[in-house]
């Protein structure tokens, strides 16, 4: 029986104010603007729903949301997309006023890794893992997995170079640093280490995954996680990963990311070359092996099986280059294709304004200018989850500690009582004697002790 795993995203977004009457409107006070509402409510940019997710301001006026501890890959993807209708709604609520009052411009929000300028903001995935020893060695076994899996999880970019632009597979490839680091800005690792595990620290430690594009297709960021899950599993479980450590890992990821042939082959600490395929399918044989010894396919739900399968099926058609077959699970191919027909159709250069305006709006998330928004509606996009679950993740945590966490921000909110709640504690701060209720299970879904503060409400 394959034990449950907690695994969260953070999406930082980006946000610009557009129109006649946006010249003077800094991504401060489009930021400002934006969180207006919930700072009327909750008094502070950083704060908790009760659907147990984090929305918070974070550095450089970049909207972030941290989906609340899911077990299951439906959950995350569903709570992963309620982000992006909470930001929605909210910038709905401004772009409103501002029609109102005529101030000629509207908020738009971008779930993409770079801005025009070339600032990066990131997608980061969290993996609950069993405290070892050996945690530094088990993630940099992870490292070529992580470089290598872009060509699904890709979400693709007009990359601006000296000899003129090109197209490139990752958004994300360029800006990073290192492979393995504390830091999380300074260096930008693929993986960083800082030892927050948001949990019991004596059983348990937090991948922390940076490298990853934010991906708008529902089925890439459900495989990303998939492939992730099974790896960081077998190594669990005990298995030893293929041997496939890279001589250098940061000209690597690179390299992979500029060639859409997907053939540049990488060097190997060995001395050997392989490509992105060779080293992803060496992963996926080896977790499928490992999945087939230990008999976990029959425990798998019907999701992560399906995702299993399109490990393999997704590299088999990226080695037959036969792209129909990924043009509706693979960012960077949807996007590659939509782009190149419409500079094709105009005759336009790739860095056209109108070509860049078209990369933006691929990424925005609102229903009416959002190109994959639109081909999610209309079947150009696979899909993991349907509208109905999204709709519910807005208002409802999952059942793992998010739920305890959602229940007690919902009920103290209501009663409009002054709280305290982050990811592990909760606490009613006008109370008397109150303590802080310290969660340190992510998995429970029950607590006496959380029972109390609800009824001190």
């Amino acid at each position: 029986m394959i034990p449950p795993r907690i695994l969260g995203i953070e999406t930082e977004y980006g946000l610009v104010a557009h129109g006649p009457g946006a010249k003077n409107c800094t991504p401060e006070d489009a930021a400002q603007a934006l969180f207006s509402r919930v700072m009327e409510l909750a008094r502070t940019t950083n704060t908790f729903l009760s659907n147990g997710s984090r929305l918070y301001l974070d550095v450089g006026a970049h909207p972030e949301y941290a989906t609340c501890e899911c077990t299951t890959i439906e959950d995350l993807v569903a709570h992963d997309r309620a982000g992006e209708i909470i930001y929605q709604q909210m910038a709905d609520r401004v772009n409103e006023q501002f029609a109102q009052a005529g101030r000629g411009k509207t908020l738009h929000l971008f779930k993409n890794n770079v801005d025009s300028q070339g600032n990066s903001y990131g997608c980061h995935e969290n993996y609950l893992l069993r405290r070892r020893r050996d945690f530094r060695q088990r993630v940099e076994n992870l490292i070529p997995h992580f470089i290598t899996r872009q060509i699904y999880a890709g979400a693709g970019i007009i990359r601006r170079t000296a000899a003129g632009p090109e197209f490139a597979i990752s958004q994300r490839a360029d800006q990073m640093w290192d492979a393995v680091s504390s830091a999380s800005t300074r260096s930008r690792p693929i993986v960083n280490t800082r030892d927050e595990p948001h949990g019991d620290i004596d059983k348990y430690r937090r991948m922390h995954v940076i490298v990853g594009d934010s991906n708008m297709c529902e089925v890439a960021t459900g495989l990303k996680v998939a492939t992730t899950e099974m790896l960081i599993q077998m190594m669990e479980d005990g298995a030893i990963l293929p041997d496939l450590e890279l001589a250098d890992p940061m000209l690597a990821i690179r390299n992979i990311s500029h060639d859409l042939t997907l053939t540049e082959k990488v060097e190997l600490a060995s001395g050997s070359t392989a490509t992105a395929i060779d080293i992803q399918r060496a992963f996926a044989e080896a977790a499928h092996a490992h999945y087939d010894k230990k008999g976990y396919f029959a425990d798998l739900d019907p999701v992560r099986t399906k995702l299993a399968t399109l490990w393999i099926d997704t590299l088999d058609a990226l080695a037959a280059k036969d792209v129909d077959k990924v043009a509706t699970t693979i960012d960077w191919v949807a996007k590659y294709r939509l782009l190149e027909r419409y500079r094709q159709r105009a005759g336009l250069a790739l860095d056209h304004p109108k070509m860049l305006r078209l990369e933006y709006a691929y990424h925005d998330i609102s229903e009416r200018d959002g190109l994959a928004i639109s081909m999610m509606s209309s079947g150009l996009l696979g899909r993991l989850v349907t509208d109905e679950q999204i709709a519910h993740a807005v208002d409802h945590p999952p059942h793992t500690r998010a739920l305890l966490r959602g229940r007690f921000v919902a009920a103290a909110s209501a009663a409009r009582r002054d709280y305290l709640a982050d990811w592990t504690n909760l606490r009613l701060l006008e109370v008397s004697g109150a303590r802080t209720v310290t969660l340190d299970d992510p998995f429970a879904t029950t607590d006496d002790r959380v029972d109390q503060l609800m009824e001190a409400l």
